[in-house]
């Protein structure tokens, strides 16, 4: 469940959350770059779209179900095309994406002895 910083001053004590619900999860998608791999940097207008993120959330039906094995934390790789914004943050990072739009899961392989 994602939190604002940004609470209201009549709901002092409280923090807003964003859950998704049905077959759905948070991701804070990661900044676009400003440089390319051999680094050139890029004007200030021209950014290389990012279509990874971070889990913050995950709905309580993906969570049970054995065939999405996406937890929070995860970096995941995703379609943005059905991915709503999520008016949230300043920044405009967060999106609730179908979790059939998660592409893949990074993982890190545990080092063999």
């Amino acid at each position: 469940m994602a939190k604002s910083p940004n609470t209201p001053a009549n709901a002092r004590g409280r923090l807003e959350t964003v859950e998704p619900v049905g077959k759905r999860v948070l991701v804070r998608k990661d900044e676009d770059k400003k440089q390319t791999k051999s680094g050139i940097h890029l004007p200030d207008k021209i950014e290389i779209p990012t279509l990874t993120g971070r889990v913050v959330a995950v709905a309580a039906q993906v969570e049970r179900d054995i065939d999405y094995p996406i937890r929070i934390y995860d970096r995941v790789l995703f379609n943005p095309k059905n991915a709503i914004p999520v008016d949230f943050e300043g920044d405009n990072r967060l999106f609730v994406i179908p979790v059939e739009d998660v592409v893949a899961v990074f993982r890190l392989e545990a080092a063999e002895d």
